[in-house]
């Protein structure tokens, strides 16, 4: 091996065994960077479960299409949604059953019913108040490209949504798109962040 080859894995060498004082600022820097990658991997964890969420609730109302209606009303979607929001009463019904059994100790799916519960309550509220959001089933075109939606994960930026409120209120937009806002919202944050740990630390030693 050339003499300067090994030299200069023999300098790699000894920068990384060397131990990086823990109250110096290159140990700061490392806490951040650390602390902003897990920060990054918590948000990809959060969207994958979001968009898997939406996916099985688009997944739902396709299950609901009638295959003789070529088109919505606004009252169709409503009804629609109302069975939505009644998804859980089978699973509700059996806990409760389970619950009712005479000389049990305690709450069976306690925490299962509870999140149930919390769960109808926001989508109630949702539907009474600025919109709850569904499939746009009263748009024929849109409701074409639905059907035809085949359940693939990369499509979900083709399938239009609307927000429908009991008392009438209505907007469009698509599957993922306030995913993707939140997405832009947390790169922008990041960004900020870089900018700033590289103006204070760019020429950091190692203390």
């Amino acid at each position: 091996m050339p003499k300067a080859v090994k030299a200069k894995a023999k300098a790699k060498a000894k920068v990384e065994n060397k131990v990086i004082h823990p109250y110096s600022r290159k140990a700061a820097y490392l806490a951040r960077d650390a602390a902003k990658h897990s920060r990054k991997e918590k948000s990809k964890s959060e969207k994958a479960q979001r968009l898997n969420l939406i996916r099985e609730k688009l997944l739902w109302f396709q299950s609901q299409l009638d295959a003789e209606k070529l088109e919505y009303t606004k009252k169709d979607a409503c009804e629609i949604i109302e069975r939505y929001l009644h998804r859980f009463d089978d699973e509700l019904e059996q806990i409760e059953l389970a619950n009712s059994i005479k000389g049990r100790q305690g709450r069976l799916h306690g925490s299962r019913e509870a999140a149930i519960k919390q769960t109808i309550e926001r989508e109630r509220i949702q539907f009474e108040g600025c919109g709850f959001e569904i499939p746009d089933i009263i748009n024929s075109k849109h409701l074409r490209t639905f059907r035809e939606w085949d359940g693939d994960m990369r499509k979900l930026p083709n399938i239009k949504m609307r927000k429908v409120s009991a008392k009438g209120s209505e907007s469009k937009h698509n599957a993922v798109q306030e995913v993707h806002i939140e997405e832009e919202q947390l790169l922008d944050s990041e960004e900020n962040e870089v900018s700033q740990d590289s103006d204070g630390d760019e020429l950091l030693g190692d203390d």
